[in-house]
């Protein structure tokens, strides 16, 4: 497989693997492989939680509710005072 990366990605990797003094191709596949694994285990939970909707094991909440609570906990943290 061929990969392709802009100038500025190319220079990150270059620089990163003169500082670590591993080869490119090793960074490129450490970083592929646990980027995939991340995303594998992220497919798996909205799996499993599509599965419990579709089940009845859970309820979804509705968008406006979630809005809402993220509106009101947003509204007493800037009520906070900050710190200095």
């Amino acid at each position: 497989m061929e990969v392709h990366f802009t100038p500025e990605t190319e220079k990150k990797l270059k620089d990163l693997a003169a500082q670590s003094g591993r080869g490119e191709n090793d960074l490129v596949e450490d970083a592929t492989a646990t980027y995939v694994d991340e995303l594998l285990r992220a497919r798996e939970v909205l799996n499993g939680r599509y599965d419990d909707l579709k089940a009845g094991r859970v309820s979804a909440i509705p968008g406006d509710e979630v809005e809402a609570h993220f509106r009101d906990k947003s509204a007493v943290r800037r009520r906070r005072p900050t710190a200095s």
